[in-house]
C-alpha cells in the first residue's frame, strides 16, 4: 500500500509547488469564500443578507493594507533577493502595527457602520473591525511567500482563507441565523491563514540579509506600501462600494437582490485571480511587462465573455447559486452582474500592472471612478439602473487605464532604445 500511494503524493506535492497549484488553491479559496456568501444568502434571506454583504464589502475596503503589503513585499523580495531577511522583518513588523491601527479605527467607527448599513445591532460592526487585524497580517505573510516563490505554503495560506470561512461561518449560521453569527464566523476563520503563514515562515530558514541597512529598507517598504495601498484602496472601493450605495439608496429588499446579484460579479472577478498572482513578477520586469499585460488582457477578456454568455443562457442555474427563488427578481439581470465582474477583472489586472511599474497615475484614475460611482449610483432608483450605472463607470475607467498602459509601454520602449 505504501509503494502505491507515494507516487500519487509526490505528483500532488509537485503540482502544489508550481504556479498551477496556485491557480488551484486560489480557485478553492474563492469557492470557499463565495460558498459562505451563498450559504448566508440562503439562511438569512435578502433583508439580513444585504447587511452581511455590506459588511463584507467594507471588510474588503478596510483590509486594503493587506493587499498593499503583499504587493510591496512580493515586488521587493523579487527585486532584491539578497535582502529577504531584512525585508521580511520590516514588512511583518509594519503589518502588525498597521493591523492594530486600522482595526482600532474600524472599531471606533462601528457606530457609524451600524447606522449606515442599518444593522440589527452594534456587535456585528464591532466584529467587522476586529476581523481587519488577522486579514492585514495575512497579507504580509503571503507577500513574503509570493516573493520567494514558495508556492506550496502560499497555496496553503490561500486554502486557509476560503475553506475555514465557509465551514466555520456555516456552522455559526446554522446555530444562530443572525448578522452577528455570520461576522463572528468570519472573525474566527480569519485567524486560520495567519496561523498557517506563521508556521510556514517559522519552519523555513531565513536567508542572510544584504548590505542595505534594515531601517532604510523599512522606510522604503513603508513608503511603497502606502502608495500601493492607496491604489488598491481605490480599486477595492470601486469594486465593493456599490453594495453600500445600494444598501443606502434602494429599499431593503432591492438592496438584498442587488447583493445577491453581486455574488455572480465576485465569482467572475475572482475566477481568474491566479493570473494576476502569476503574471505580477513578469509585469515588474522591463523586458516582459508589455507581453505579460497583453497576455493577461486577452485571457481575461475571453474568460469574461464566456462567463457572461454562460450566465445569460443558464440564468436559472445561476439563480440557484445566489440563493434560490427568493432572488428571482434579479434573474433577468444576472448577465449584467457578470459584465460587472468581467470589467472588474480587467481593471484589477491593470491596477497591478501599474503597481508593478510603480506608476502614480493609476490610483488617481481609479479614485475618480469611485467618486463617479458614488455620485451617479446614488441617483439610481432600481437594481437594473444601479448595475448599468456601475458598468458604465467601470468601462470608462478601463478604457483610460488601457490608454495609460499603451503610453507607458511606448515611453519605456523609447527609453530603452535611446
Amino acid at each position: 500500500m505504501t509503494t502505491t500511494t507515494r507516487p500519487a503524493e509526490s505528483r500532488l506535492i509537485r503540482l502544489l509547488r508550481s504556479s498551477a497549484g496556485i491557480a488551484i488553491a486560489i480557485a478553492a479559496m474563492n469557492v470557499g469564500t463565495y460558498a459562505f456568501q451563498i450559504v448566508s444568502a440562503r439562511l438569512l434571506g435578502p433583508g439580513q443578507y444585504g447587511a452581511v454583504a455590506g459588511m463584507m464589502a467594507l471588510l474588503m475596503v478596510l483590509s486594503v493594507v493587506q493587499l498593499g503589503l503583499q504587493a510591496t513585499c512580493a515586488r521587493r523580495i523579487s527585486a532584491d533577493p539578497h535582502d529577504v531577511a531584512v525585508i521580511e522583518a520590516a514588512v511583518l513588523k509594519t503589518a502588525w502595527r498597521a493591523a492594530f491601527v486600522v482595526g482600532a479605527l474600524a472599531v471606533a467607527a462601528s457606530p457609524l457602520v451600524w447606522k449606515v448599513l442599518r444593522l440589527d445591532g452594534l456587535l456585528p460592526a464591532l466584529l467587522l473591525g476586529l476581523a481587519v487585524v488577522p486579514t492585514t497580517v495575512m497579507g504580509a505573510q503571503a507577500g513574503v511567500l509570493q516573493g520567494e516563490r514558495r508556492w506550496l505554503p502560499l497555496s496553503l495560506v490561500y486554502l486557509g482563507v476560503g475553506i475555514p470561512r465557509v465551514l466555520i461561518g456555516a456552522a455559526f449560521l446554522f446555530a444562530w441565523r443572525t448578522e452577528t453569527s455570520a461576522m463572528l464566523g468570519v472573525l474566527v476563520a480569519s485567524w486560520v491563514p495567519v496561523l498557517v503563514g506563521a508556521w510556514a515562515l517559522g519552519r523555513h530558514p531565513r536567508r542572510e540579509g544584504g548590505a542595505a541597512e534594515e531601517h532604510t529598507i523599512r522606510r522604503d517598504v513603508l513608503r511603497e506600501t502606502v502608495g500601493s495601498s492607496v491604489a488598491l484602496l481605490a480599486f477595492v472601493a470601486l469594486s465593493n462600494l456599490d453594495v453600500v450605495v445600494a444598501r443606502s439608496g434602494l429599499g431593503e429588499h432591492d438592496a438584498g437582490l442587488y447583493a445577491g446579484g453581486l455574488i455572480v460579479t465576485k465569482a467572475v472577478l475572482f475566477l481568474p485571480q491566479f493570473a494576476v498572482v502569476v503574471l505580477f513578477p513578469s509585469m515588474s520586469t522591463d523586458g516582459e511587462s508589455r507581453a505579460a499585460v497583453i497576455k493577461g488582457l486577452v485571457f481575461l477578456s475571453a474568460l469574461g465573455a464566456a462567463c457572461i454568455g454562460a450566465t445569460y443562457l443558464l440564468s436559472d442555474i445561476a439563480l440557484v447559486f445566489i440563493g434560490g427563488n427568493e432572488y428571482a427578481g434579479v434573474q433577468d439581470e444576472l448577465w449584467l452582474f457578470a459584465v460587472l465582474g468581467a470589467l472588474l477583472a480587467l481593471l484589477q489586472l491593470l491596477v497591478y500592472a501599474g503597481l508593478a511599474r510603480r506608476g502614480a497615475a493609476t490610483k488617481y484614475l481609479v479614485a475618480g471612478g469611485v467618486v463617479a460611482l458614488i455620485a451617479l449610483g446614488s441617483l439610481a432608483t432600481s437594481v437594473t439602473g444601479l448595475a448599468t450605472t456601475v458598468a458604465a463607470v467601470d468601462a470608462a475607467v478601463l478604457v483610460v487605464l488601457v490608454v495609460l498602459q499603451m503610453v507607458r509601454h511606448r515611453s519605456d520602449a523609447e527609453t530603452a532604445a535611446a
